[in-house]
């Protein structure tokens, strides 16, 4: 593979998706990312590297060919690297996030405000950076305001929600500036939940790490775990069972359902259908429970595992499951009639929080929401892997771009999930459901890239080897959240206050997924 209008040596890395890694320079480096976005390629993610041989910044594409992953060594005096915002508006907020941890800086960017820290770490604090000791205790530091963008005239008033949410849900600030009820503008503060995954992984054997990934964001166990196991797998050079692979997509497409059956219901309670929530929380339980039953987890944790699955399955169990399925499409079915023919939802649903494709493709949209705006994305279709690559997943798209295209591409994706549910069951190949990895003695790396409910999942692993020891010395998780939630801002904006729970629920992103 190759990248148009670039010299770089890709090398391709193990793994059953089209992954490629190559260094770069720092021309190479704005050079590739020009010629990623006039193929219509797309920023995957962006982070900071910290080695004893200096720092690094590290960037993934989406290519029509696959992945592409370059890694640009930077001064250890003055760590900086060419601004990737003109070409990807996505970069920003990960740009942020990597000076905010390792203390690398995009040069000329336009927003240099901290973005995971809060200011409780001093502003020579890095907790990436070698060498620094994340145990040292740190001093006490005023606390700075958040300088948000303002918007004057005649009748604008801030509304400020959050960081603390009346409900369960995670932290996260949200200002409105508004007329009336109209939404002028959003701004976002989000990083409240940063847990140090990625400096946690570093002390965690490379073997047993799968487990902290499964618990990056519990909606996800699933899709972390997988691309966490593919990462490593593909550095270790191990081919897992076919009936592994046959069980790991049973489980993500399963985590697939009960993520959209919740939202389904939720939806339709922020519409005021309080019907819906009933129906659509009850087959989730149902669904979870079985979940429980068969794989001895409600969220299935801890069931993918480096080598394959931690579980196996009967033909009692394979009834089961196929018996859910059926009477679950049933009850789906009606559902879904009920949600069309009622015209209070619809008004509410058509229209709102819309994003057209134009937008879309311009901010990096992905995932299902990116789906329901034209953004005809998807791994399990555009580089299916095993057992996908057999399956023939039919992708889910919309091009209105509203609550209503993300409520229709969520019933359309239960129904592919299901028959693809019944396609894996039925073809479940014999023999084990796991392969012993061997360590290699030398330093290496791999990458995993599953589509998960909300989106890609990314999973970047660098491992040493010292000592006859093994160890990590970086593993970066992604989630689809970080290019989503910017698109959040537009999305709400000419709309009125109170849909914002209606349009942020249509997209449904996480905050502890990109607060690592």
């Amino acid at each position: 593979m190759n990248i148009p209008g670039v010299t770089i040596n890709l090398q391709a890395v193990l793994a059953p998706v089209p992954i490629w890694r190559a260094r770069v320079t720092a021309d190479d480096w704005r050079a590739a990312a020009f010629a990623v976005r006039e193929a219509g390629g797309r920023l995957l993610a962006l982070w900071g590297g910290a080695h004893a041989a200096g720092p690094s910044v590290c960037v993934a594409y989406v290519t029509l060919d696959g992945l592409v992953w370059l890694e640009l060594p930077l001064d250890g005096e003055q760590p900086t690297y060419p601004d990737l915002v003109p070409f990807f508006p996505a970069a920003a907020r990960m740009q942020r996030a990597a000076a905010d941890l390792s203390g690398i800086r995009a040069s000329g960017t336009k927003d240099q405000r901290p973005w995971l820290n809060h200011g409780a770490w001093p502003a020579d604090y890095f907790p990436l950076r070698h060498g620094t000791d994340a145990s040292q205790a740190l001093p006490d530091t005023p606390l700075q305001d958040y300088p948000f963008v303002r918007v004057e005239g005649d009748g604008v008033h801030e509304i400020a929600v959050g960081p603390v949410h009346a409900g369960v849900i995670e932290p996260g600030h949200f200002r409105f500036s508004v007329v009336g009820e109209k939404v002028l503008r959003l701004e976002q503060r989000l990083g409240y939940t940063h847990k140090g995954i990625e400096q946690r992984m570093t002390q965690l054997p490379p073997l047993q790490a799968h487990r902290l990934a499964g618990r990056v964001s519990g909606d996800s166990t699933v899709a972390y775990a997988w691309a966490y196991s593919m990462a490593l797998e593909a550095a270790t050079a191990c081919d897992i069972p076919p009936r592994a692979s046959h069980l790991r997509a049973l489980l993500l497409e399963r985590e697939r359902v009960a993520n959209h059956l919740g939202d389904l219901g939720a939806l339709g309670n922020d519409a005021a259908f309080a019907f819906g929530l009933a129906q659509f929380s009850r087959l989730r339980e149902d669904w979870l429970r079985l979940s429980r039953d068969v794989f001895g987890h409600r969220l299935m944790m801890d069931c993918v595992v480096p080598g394959g699955a931690a579980c196996d399955i009967d033909l009692t169990h394979i009834d089961r499951l196929r018996q859910q399925c059926d009477a679950v499409e049933n009850e789906v079915q009606t559902l879904r009639a009920v949600y069309e023919e009622h015209a209070g939802l619809q008004d509410r649903f058509m229209t709102t929080g819309r994003v057209t494709p134009a937008l879309a493709a311009q901010l990096g949209l992905t995932g299902l929401a990116g789906r329901a705006s034209g953004q005809a994305w998807d791994l399990r279709c555009d580089h299916p892997w095993a057992p996908y690559d057999i399956l023939q997943v039919k992708m889910a798209t919309h091009r209105n771009g509203d609550v209503a295209a993300r409520v229709a591409t969520r019933f359309e994706e239960v129904f592919e999930s299901l028959r693809l549910t019944r396609g894996i069951l039925s073809g479940l190949p014999p023999g084990p459901v796991r392969q012993d990895l061997c360590l290699p003695d030398h330093a290496t790396g791999g990458a995993g890239w599953v589509e998960g409910w909300r989106g890609e999942v990314f999973v970047a692993l660098e491992l040493d080897s010292a000592a006859d020891q093994h160890r990590i010395i970086r593993c970066h998780c992604h989630d689809p959240s970080w290019q989503n939630w910017p698109v959040l801002e537009h999305a709400i904006i000419g709309n009125i206050v109170p849909d914002f729970p209606l349009i942020n629920k249509s997209f449904n992103l996480s905050y502890s997924g990109q607060d690592l």
